[in-house]
């Protein structure tokens, strides 16, 4: 007969054995079926991604190439008759065969220079056929303001001036109330003898009308070796030269600033006064500084001839350029 002691020091043992047995008992296993391991297998085999090895056929030109190419070559064709781009014009020849300066030319490049020794002075002058271009520029857009203002006001009456051939030559004549014709003082001059009425085709205005030339900017740099260097402004037109400014700079690389850094340095700089504000002696007498450097009416001849004879040969390396890229 067990004692109540012996049963509780049993059971402990006993569910120890149950809970190891049943630790050693293997689980069973969860076979799936075939049909479901098979799509499974399907499912998830690795992923390759599709692509196709056909070839993706171009067209080899456009449309238009041929054509754009024929009005190239027609353009080329056209200037070249008008000029030969290999022959140096008799002016420009002659002006460096005896002038002062030696001339730097890049092909490609809009920036002319002209460089001399000049005792210690060392003097470079630029100018750029980006004045050309900028003018016709500039002229259409007063054309085309010109044309829009004649047609905004073509219905609006002119006082005192029935217009006709015969209102020709009046000036300020206009009817008063009793309809009489009050002349100005001026108008008693006979329209023959008024030089803006006198006609196109007379000899004197053949003989005496001269094309004038357009304003080209030539920046003059005159340094000295340790001394800085002066630079001045000015603009060649017609056989003369202008001053606009005059600077000077304690370093040379500031007169042509070739990093941010010198250029920085520069904008900060009081470099003189504009050069109409001077006194007029001294005006004159920098103008004869220029003029003994070379920097007088035969280089201001000279310059808007060169850029003319420089913009017509890089605007044929244009043509031949693009065309040679549309045909290729």
């Amino acid at each position: 007969m067990f004692s109540i002691r012996s049963f509780t020091r049993t059971i402990p043992r006993t569910l120890s054995r149950i809970s190891s047995a049943s630790a050693r008992r293997p689980l069973p296993i969860v076979r799936q079926p075939a049909l479901l391991q098979s799509s499974w297998k399907l499912a998830s085999g690795p992923s390759r991604a599709t692509f196709s090895t056909s070839r993706v056929t171009w067209e080899q030109e456009g449309e238009v190439d041929q054509e754009l190419s024929a009005k190239l070559e027609s353009e080329l064709q056209m200037e070249k008759d008008m000029r030969d781009p290999e022959e140096l014009p008799e002016s420009i020849k002659d002006y460096l065969d005896n002038g002062p300066f030696e001339l730097h030319d890049t092909p490609g490049q809009e920036e002319v220079v002209l460089t001399q020794q000049f005792g210690d002075e060392r003097i470079r002058l630029t100018f750029s056929i980006a004045d050309l271009n900028t003018l016709d520029q500039d002229a259409d857009q007063y054309s085309e303001d010109k044309a829009l203002y004649d047609e905004e006001n073509a219905d609006i009456p002119t006082d005192g001036q029935s217009g006709g051939a015969q209102s020709k030559g009046t000036i300020n004549q206009g009817r008063t109330k009793g309809g009489n014709i009050n002349v100005a003082p001026e108008d008693s001059v006979a329209p023959a003898d008024r030089p803006e009425l006198a006609d196109d085709e007379s000899p004197e205005a053949e003989e005496g009308e001269q094309e004038p030339s357009f304003p080209a900017r030539v920046n003059v740099t005159i340094e000295k070796p340790g001394k800085g260097a002066v630079q001045i402004e000015t603009v060649a037109q017609d056989g003369m030269i202008a001053i606009d400014n005059v600077y000077f700079f304690p370093e040379a690389e500031l007169a042509d600033a070739k990093t941010a850094e010198k250029d920085w340095v520069r904008r900060g700089m009081y470099t003189g006064p504009p050069f109409g504000n001077l006194d007029e002696d001294l005006q004159v007498l920098l103008e004869r500084y220029l003029d003994e450097r070379g920097v007088n009416t035969a280089l201001a001849l000279f310059v808007p001839d060169y850029i003319d004879y420089k913009e017509q040969r890089e605007y044929l390396n244009w043509l031949s350029n693009v065309k040679s890229f549309i045909d290729a």
